[in-house]
């Protein structure tokens, strides 16, 4: 069994990697921390998992690095990388699921975080976890970087026709929209009922933060820069990504052309599902589970595709994935623990 720990595992990502590995067939949870928790049974936080018998300790990554087989960081940005060091990866693997290792460009991260990165040496070996891009990657390293909500829809969703030069890079466009636990379960006059209920809106326009980690990776599928329009919406749900890329289409595509592009990526990744022509992705068809919906038209009128994608936030967006690259990691089939279907209605 893989001995497992969990650094911040009463956040929401936390809580979701907690309900996941306790059915995980071949991990086992050794340890949890929670700094606003500290001593308290983790079934007295969350009352859902009332049936599990677990102490939020006080964290100490040294000693859990000298126990473990792999130790997940749900935290926030500017933590993980004061906490991670050559000492600690030569004794456990690490999977972090906030941005401190998503960048490989330190200024880029520096600038766009507002904040100092305290690990330079570590950051060039940090493997970035899009499990179905970068899977050869993963397989075998110590540091992966668990990648953004956003980023995991918006990349995936892209992705194939950036790789196969099908669509002008300069024209790309993100619509995206996030249910409020992408907020995390911090108090913020922002995410109160009464600033959400009955509300869309946007925010961080032309400033949020998954901007760059989009861009950088796919950047690397295209071979040259790329930078593009993201704009992400609140939603007044609890759980749920959908983004919808806009982009002018480099030649006269039909909708077999683009169809074969995904499949040449995609046909054989299982969390990957494409939908029929005519039927686009809905949140509520990913809701609980480790599944990415990706469906397209072409708009003849502007020669323009859109594509459309639908993920789980805190799944297949924070806790699934993160599941995922410790199955690869450890040699696992990458199934394990994650194959429910989305539960529905929710």
């Amino acid at each position: 069994m893989i001995k497992a720990g969990i650094i911040g595992a009463t956040g929401y990502a936390g809580s979701e990697l907690v309900r996941i590995l306790t059915n995980h067939p071949n991990a086992e949870i050794t340890t949890i921390t929670s700094q606003s928790y500290k001593s308290q049974n983790y079934g007295d936080i969350y009352e859902n998992f009332r049936h599990i018998e677990k102490i939020c300790e006080e964290e100490n990554i040294e000693d859990m690095a000298e126990n473990l087989d792999v130790i997940f960081l749900a935290l926030p940005h500017g933590v993980a990388s004061k906490k991670v060091n050559e000492k600690i990866l030569e004794k456990t693997k690490i999977i972090d699921l906030g941005a401190d290792f998503r960048l490989q460009n330190i200024n880029v991260y520096e600038s766009w975080y507002k904040t100092k990165h305290e690990a330079k040496n570590i950051l060039p070996e940090a493997v970035y976890g899009l499990c179905e891009i970068n899977r050869e990657k993963i397989k075998g390293k110590r540091i992966i970087a668990n990648p953004g909500c956003y980023t995991t829809c918006s990349i995936l969703s892209l992705y194939p026709l950036v790789k196969e030069k099908m669509i002008d890079i300069n024209t790309i466009i993100i619509d995206a929209k996030s249910g409020v636990t992408g907020a995390g379960r911090g108090l913020s006059l922002g995410t109160h009922y009464d600033e959400v209920n009955e509300s869309t809106k946007a925010y961080k326009i032309a400033s949020h933060r998954h901007t760059p980690e989009i861009e950088e990776q796919l950047s690397y599928a295209a071979n040259e820069k790329i930078i593009l329009s993201f704009t992400p919406h609140l939603i007044p749900m609890n759980r749920g990504i959908l983004v919808t890329c806009y982009a002018s289409l480099n030649n006269n595509y039909n909708y077999s052309d683009i169809k074969s592009a995904y499949k040449k990526y995609y046909e054989n990744e299982y969390f990957i599902r494409l939908t029929k022509e005519g039927v686009f992705p809905e949140t509520k068809w990913v809701k609980g589970s480790n599944f990415c919906d990706i469906g397209f038209t072409i708009d003849k009128r502007t020669n323009r595709v859109i594509i459309t994608g639908a993920i789980d936030n805190l799944y297949k967006g924070a806790a699934g994935q993160a599941v995922q690259n410790m199955n690869i990691l450890f040699g696992l089939d990458e199934k394990e623990g994650l194959s429910q279907p989305a539960a529905f209605p929710i």
